[in-house]
């Protein structure tokens, strides 16, 4: 004969399954669902999940960046937001003007401290993108400058000094003729080549304004950009100089990934790449190499690159909870300086640095230190309202310019009036209105 349970077991054993109930949370991360980098993230996620019995933590590799973005609003606005997302560093103040975003200010408040204590130990050249109106929204992983990869075979065959690569323009366009190859009217090898893809095109557009002297963006106010002014205008003449009257450069848009591929092959000599290709390039290149500052015409100057840690809004307490927990691990300078060692991007904690196992690592790898040598010249990423849009706006017509269909001057003028009539709603709502 069968008797039914008491309460009291009941209750005893529903306690016990609650006790072992873990929290779970999607961990996005912008990447296609192959390769290195997934790979590698995929352990890591693994080791926490395994490390800890609270949270159980479900890695979504999410494309790019732009992917990212429309994936995670899509996913919170359909009531299952990520846990964690992995945001491009510039996209936060646009998600937060569109309501996206949770601050993590009231999460600093409950572990006792404050956004000027948290972000002490983070390079001050992150700050400004990880924060909004004031507030911290977004946790520093994966940074970024850009860097000139160069040849040092190349450089010797052409007679140049692989240990002075060039430092201004002036210097990076005799560099560039002298390593370009010909062949007759075939170019066997180019002198210079940079990606003209979305969102890398617009971040190197915008390192080269800053090098120019200039300013791509108000990063005070959303809805301004300085697409059409003398240093921008500089900047684009400077590319469309390279391609057509130096010839240096291939004509058109080369996707980045091309980019890499002819520099192993030894088919381009100099780059401009992220530091985050650093350890794809030092692990696949036959050939010697080395990386050097962004050459400057006015100034030396860079902006940040890269991701931040992000929460979207729609979480219950329990899963706000859990992600926090989870995103505090991620950084830690112990997680960042092992992803750094393995991608290539710079650690955007200090501490990291102190750390036994990256003093080692700098030594036998003294490339990888050129990016936190740059920097004190870094400034924030673009970030605006409708960022990808706007930065869109100027690299649709500069790609016009690389195909050769546009001339710089006309092209920034298109960029210009198309970015302002797309911030017009956020500058109507925003700006003065005088009578």
């Amino acid at each position: 004969m069968r008797f039914a349970p008491s309460l009291a077991a009941l209750v005893i054993a529903l306690g016990s399954v609650s006790a072992f109930a873990q929290t779970k949370i999607d961990f996005y991360f912008p990447q296609p669902v192959d390769g290195p980098f997934v790979r590698e993230m995929t352990r890591i996620v693994k080791g926490y999940n395994e490390s800890q019995k609270d949270v159980e933590v479900t890695p979504v590799f999410s494309g790019s960046y732009d992917d990212t973005k429309l994936k995670a609003q899509a996913a919170s606005k359909a009531g299952k937001p990520p846990g964690v997302v992995l945001m491009s560093a510039n996209f936060l103040l646009d998600l937060k003007l569109a309501g996206d975003l949770d601050s993590l200010e009231p999460l600093l408040k409950d572990d006792g401290t404050t956004r000027e204590k948290y972000l002490a130990d983070f390079w001050p050249a992150l700050h400004i993108n990880a924060t909004v109106d004031g507030e911290l929204y977004g946790i520093p992983y994966q940074n970024s400058t850009p860097l000139l990869y160069f040849n040092v075979d190349h450089f010797k065959e052409a007679g140049l000094d692989p240990s002075r690569p060039p430092r201004t323009w002036a210097e990076f366009v005799d560099a560039a003729k002298k390593l370009t190859k010909r062949n007759g009217d075939t170019v066997e090898r180019y002198g210079f080549t940079m990606p003209g893809n979305y969102d890398y095109f617009g971040w190197l557009m915008e390192t080269l304004c800053m090098s120019n002297g200039g300013n791509y963006y108000n990063a005070s106010w959303g809805g301004e950009v300085y697409y059409d002014t003398p240093s921008m205008l500089g900047a684009a003449q400077f590319i469309e100089d390279l391609v057509f009257k130096h010839k240096v450069m291939p004509q058109g848009v080369v996707e980045q990934g091309a980019v890499s591929t002819n520099f192993l092959a030894g088919k381009t000599s100099m780059i401009l790449l992220s530091t985050g290709s650093l350890s794809f390039i030092r692990n696949n290149m036959k050939m010697p190499y080395n990386v050097a500052f962004v050459p400057r015409n006015v100034r030396n100057a860079v902006p940040i690159g890269g991701a931040s840690l992000v929460m979207f809004k729609g979480q219950n307490a329990e899963q706000k909870a859990a992600s926090w927990k989870f995103a505090k691990w991620l950084s830690s300078a112990e997680q960042l300086g092992s992803w750094s060692r393995f991608s290539g991007y710079f650690a955007p904690r200090k501490s990291s640095y102190d750390l036994p196992e990256m003093k080692e690592f700098l030594a036998k790898n003294p490339d990888a230190k050129v990016a936190i040598d740059q920097l004190p010249y870094a400034q924030p990423w673009f970030a605006t309202y409708q960022t990808v849009a706007v930065r869109k706006a100027l690299e649709d017509e500069m790609q016009a310019v690389l195909n050769g269909k546009k001339k710089a001057p006309e092209a920034l003028k298109e960029a210009q009036r198309n970015a302002d009539a797309l911030m017009k709603p956020y500058i109507d709502q925003t700006a003065l209105k005088l009578p």
